[in-house]
C-alpha cells in the first residue's frame, strides 16, 4: 500500500469507488497536504453574501491547516452595491481604497510566510486532532 501521507493517486486505477473505499477503510489518515501554508482571502460582491462566503472559505482553509495571516489578511467588500454588472469593472477600477486593502492582504501574507519560515507555530500545534476527518 502507498505511503499514508501521500497516497499514490493511481492506487484506485482511475476512480474505482470500491478500491478507494477499501483504501480509506484500511486506515487512510486524511492527510492535509497544504497544512502550514499562509493564506489571505479577498471576497467581493455587489449585493449580498460576501460575509458568509468569506467566513465559509476561511473556516475551510483553517480546517485544512492553512495559517491565517492576521485580521488584515481577510477582506470582504461590496463593489458597485446594486449597480449594473455591465459597469462593475469600472467601479472596481475607481476604488483606490479597495486596491490598498488588497495590497494589505498580500503584505500580511508575505509577513506571515516570513514568520512561518522563521519557525512560527500555531498556538494549538501541540494538540492532536481528535477526529482525522
Amino acid at each position: 500500500m502507498p505511503s499514508r501521507t501521500y497516497p499514490d493517486p493511481t492506487s484506485t486505477h482511475g476512480k474505482k469507488a470500491d478500491e478507494a473505499k477499501r483504501i480509506e477503510l484500511a486506515g487512510w489518515d486524511y492527510p492535509k497536504h497544504l497544512a502550514g501554508r499562509a493564506y489571505g482571502l479577498v471576497v467581493h460582491g455587489d449585493v449580498a453574501g460576501i460575509e458568509g462566503s468569506r467566513r465559509a472559505l476561511t473556516d475551510w482553509l483553517d480546517w485544512m491547516g492553512f495559517v491565517e495571516s492576521g485580521a488584515k489578511s481577510r477582506l470582504d467588500r461590496f463593489i458597485g452595491y446594486y449597480e449594473p454588472y455591465a459597469t462593475s469593472h469600472a467601479t472596481l477600477d475607481r476604488d483606490d481604497d479597495m486596491k490598498k486593502e488588497v495590497v494589505n492582504v498580500a503584505e500580511a501574507v508575505a509577513v506571515c510566510v516570513g514568520q512561518i519560515r522563521n519557525g512560527r507555530k500555531q498556538p494549538d500545534d501541540c494538540l492532536e486532532a481528535v477526529r482525522a476527518k
